[in-house]
């Protein structure tokens, strides 16, 4: 049976040489904090590259600065930005992979002086800053921050944007009645807690021509949280407008105890694609070629995500291709060793 993990997959007008994608992990590395690229960056995302990943998705990336879960989180909030940024895309591309941008705010959950915005006025825990309660202005300039930074990816040569619904940030805030308790037009039922998400989805389809992914976290592991099946009705309002693929997660909203087990996030994927008709990536506790391709093969999710596997084995392609007797390209500098 041929593998499926290296074969070729088509999000939208981009091509994929193979469903393996580098999730997005924040680095915490623009040490100026300007939200600048910075040579950590070069070397992180370009090796994984090398290393034969068909799509890298960038880190969290903050549309403002207000946004940022830290001083050091890279930014797009800004048109000095784009820059570094095009240099990253350009260093990737040339060594093969797809390259994406994750745009994200962190809401209530960012660890910055000054105020921070959320759609209500709760804090995460106890430790953590009480939020500002987002004003219809703010929610507007937010949105319009999205598209700008829509804009800017564009620019930057993106060729896939992930939209960051998911981990407790601001999106997520929005959409899990646990954080939302408005009660105005994106406060109180689901279609209003779904506006906030729907409005930056239709910005940015306003601005970009390209694939469109929007990460979730499907379960808030909560009594009076979301679950996976309020998302599949999420996920069906965003097909809808022209959202390619789901990012399925899970978890960060609120303080929680998460049963973590080898692919304890993938069923959540599962429930989604079929539920709502949309394919969907799979990620959390994704370590070895087998497992990734019974994902696969079993049509559970259409793409693999992995995060920490990538920290510790910028190479994991080229070793689960030979957990599953696959050959592949090897960069030509790297054949005599491959």
């Amino acid at each position: 049976m041929k593998a499926k993990l290296f074969e070729p997959y088509t999000l939208k007008n981009v091509e994929l040489k193979n469903r393996i994608v580098m999730a997005p992990m924040c680095m915490y590395s623009s040490h100026n904090e300007d939200g600048k690229v910075e040579n950590w960056h070069r070397t992180h995302y370009t090796s994984r590259a090398v290393g034969g990943v068909g799509l890298i998705i960038l880190e969290a990336t903050a549309v403002t600065p207000q946004g940022r879960i830290s001083p050091q989180d890279l930014g797009i909030w800004d048109d000095a930005h784009i820059e570094g940024l095009k240099e990253l895309v350009d260093l990737m591309k040339e060594q093969g992979a797809k390259t994406g941008i994750q745009l994200a705010h962190a809401g209530r959950k960012a660890v910055l002086d000054g105020d921070i915005l959320a759609p209500s006025a709760i804090p995460f825990n106890e430790e953590m800053k009480t939020p500002v309660e987002m004003s219809a202005n703010d929610i507007e300039k937010t949105i319009a921050a999205f598209v700008k930074g829509a804009e800017r990816a564009k620019e930057a040569g993106f060729d896939v944007i992930e939209i960051h619904g998911a981990h407790g940030y601001l999106i997520n805030e929005f959409l899990s009645p646990l954080s939302n308790k408005r009660n105005d037009e994106y406060g109180g039922p689901a279609e209003n807690r779904y506006r906030f998400l729907r409005e930056i989805i239709d910005g940015i389809q306003l601005v970009w021509d390209g694939p469109l992914l929007v990460r979730v976290s499907a379960k808030d592991y909560h009594d009076e949280g979301l679950d996976v099946e309020d998302y599949v009705v999420f996920a069906k309002w965003m097909k809808e407008q022209g959202v390619d693929l789901i990012d399925v997660s899970s978890g960060a909203l609120v303080p929680a105890r998460i049963p973590v087990f080898p692919g304890y996030q993938v069923k959540l994927a599962e429930t989604i694609k079929n539920g709502a008709g949309i394919d969907t990536g799979a990620v959390g506790l994704i370590t070895t070629g087998i497992q990734a391709e019974e994902i696969l093969q079993n049509e559970r999710a259409d793409l693999v995500l992995l995060a920490r596997e990538l920290l510790r084995d910028p190479y994991w392609p080229r070793t689960s291709a030979q957990e599953l007797g696959v050959e592949i390209e090897a960069p030509k500098q790297y054949e005599r060793g491959w």
